[in-house]
Formats: C-alpha cells, structure tokens, sequence
C-alpha cells in the first residue's frame, strides 16, 4: 500500500506526501493518535489495526517556495494507497475530522509539514458492530451527484 503511494505522480516529482504509520498493537503513538480523532471519527477506528497520518510537506525542496500542488499531491498518493488496499481486501477510511494542533504536537513536526487526513485501515467486518448512528450510516446506500451535475463540456 504504501509502494503504490511512493509511485504516484507529483508536481515536479516533488513527491511531497510523508505517511506516518502506528500499529495497535505494536506503537505507543497509536492511542495517542486515535485520542486526536474527533469524537465522531472514533467510533470507525475502534477496532481498526492501523492508523496513518498523511502529511504534506508545503514548501519546494529546490527553492523553500510554496508547493501550491502539495496537497492535490498527497490526495493522489492516498488515492493510489487506497487502491491497492481495496485490491488486498483492506478498507480505509480516511478522515479530515481531527485535532491537526495536537497531532503536529504529538509527532513533532516541523513548521512546513501539515498533517491532511488520518487514514485508519483493516479488514471489513460486521456492520452490526458500530454503534448508532454509525451503523445506519453504513448501511444506507452510498448516493453520488449526478454525472451532468459533475462534468461540463466547454465551460461551466
């Protein structure tokens, strides 16, 4: 999963994304980060086995400027992780819900690093597990905006 992130294109190979990795059952940083989740996110990673943060390095390695694509980068590397996860038959859920301040704190990153997203990862099981309202949620088809409302041919 994370080769296929490492591969992904980015904006003048910058290759901007760092992933950091906690496993429940093997990393003290592990609980400390689920407690950063906000509380509407901690119900889905209860169980789950692991835990990433994706991080975006900001700044150019050539010249210390602003990397404007840095963080449409660092999506791409969590789309190509997150495919070969399917591919293996793990889930991801990633998740924006989170106290970005205390997860900077807790891993100390440098001043040019912005934690993206927390992506928690697993096997799938039992819906019937989640608590409400997280159960319906999961069972209640997924409804995406319609093609024409999304796709536009010369101009919006």
């Amino acid at each position: 999963m994370l080769e296929a992130a490492h591969w992904s294109p980015s904006s003048m190979n910058e290759q901007p994304w760092r992933y950091i990795v906690t496993r429940r059952d093997q990393d003290e940083n592990f609980e400390p980060l689920w407690n950063c989740l906000m509380s509407g996110n901690q119900p889905w990673t209860q169980r789950a086995p692991l835990l990433l943060v994706s991080v975006a390095e900001q700044l150019h390695k050539s010249n210390g400027a602003a990397n404007k694509y840095a963080l449409y980068d660092v999506g791409a590397a969590n789309q190509s992780l997150l495919l070969q996860a399917a591919s293996m038959g793990i889930l991801g859920h990633l998740m924006g819900g989170f106290h970005a301040d205390q997860v900077h704190h807790l891993f100390q990153l440098p001043e040019s690093m912005m934690a993206v997203v927390v992506i928690a990862l697993g096997y799938p099981d039992m819906p019937d597990k989640l608590e409400e309202p997280f159960r319906t949620r999961e069972l209640t088809p997924r409804v995406r905006k319609p093609l024409a409302e999304i796709v536009h041919w010369n101009g919006l």
